[in-house]
């Protein structure tokens, strides 16, 4: 593979990646499929390197760069090595926790763990990232804008309900997040979209937590991870006549 200067790579920061059959590792191989360099960071240092190495293997550009996305110094610190090894042009916060347990059994600290992972983690990244898609921006002639900023969202970003009350109020909470920065960035051409995965993603936590609802989903019946990689690529590929804010996925027997 020819050497590339810095400032031609094109670069996707992914944070939220953990098991080799989850989204976050999906939307890396997309993006990396896409000639795009992409910065992995998840808290499991192990998991995140296997993932970078398997892209590398099959002929992509990955970095490795674990880290806690609610550790605002740490994310800092990844931004910096973002900005040495190409242009941001996608900036992906997938990170969550899902948090279940009824009202009266929900303890104070299960609650704010939810909050900080979803929210401030998504403010703490935004903050970070934006810089840098700013400055791509800027330095872009392409019509269509330089950047985008996509943000992982449930079902529970649009509705609460028993036993998740920690997890709605956080994915709320995130929602209007992206919300906010879109109105705010849009104008300065950066594109921040939110993704509801309104159903079950057929992926390792699932199949590992609860196999029956796999088999009781039947074909087709839970989202495919590729499939909703290939929506956040649509997202960021998007004109910015035609924007989508908010994108809701989910298998097509999934009531709503």
């Amino acid at each position: 593979m020819s050497e590339l200067s810095p400032s031609s790579v094109p670069l996707a920061w992914i944070v939220g990646v953990g098991a080799s059959a989850g989204l976050g590792a999906a939307l890396a191989r997309r993006f990396a499929r896409e000639a795009f360099t992409v910065v992995l960071t998840g808290r499991t240092a192990e998991r995140v390197e296997a993932i970078a190495a398997d892209i590398r293997a099959q002929g992509g550009r990955a970095i490795a760069a674990p880290g806690d996305v609610t550790d605002e110094q740490g994310i800092a610190k990844i931004a910096a090595q973002v900005r040495e090894h190409g242009t941001l042009r996608s900036a992906i916060f997938n990170a969550g926790n899902a948090v279940r347990a009824p009202a009266l059994e929900l303890e104070t600290a299960q609650f704010e763990a939810a909050w900080r992972t979803n929210v401030l983690g998504g403010f703490i990244f935004a903050r970070a990232a934006l810089p840098l898609l700013l400055a791509a921006e800027d330095a872009s002639s392409a019509p269509s804008g330089a950047g985008s900023l996509i943000f992982t969202g449930a079902t529970a970003s649009l509705r609460g309900r028993p036993p998740f009350a920690a997890f709605a109020a956080a994915k709320a909470g995130l929602r209007s997040l992206s919300q906010s920065l879109a109105r705010e960035f849009a104008p300065r051409g950066i594109h921040v979209a939110h993704v509801v995965i309104d159903g079950g993603i057929d992926g390792e936590r699932l199949r590992n937590a609860a196999p029956q609802r796999v088999d009781d989903a039947g074909p087709d019946g839970l989202l495919q991870i590729d499939a909703i990689a290939a929506n956040y690529w649509h997202l960021h590929s998007q004109g910015r006549s035609a924007w989508t804010q908010e994108l809701d996925l989910r298998p097509w027997r999934e009531p709503f």
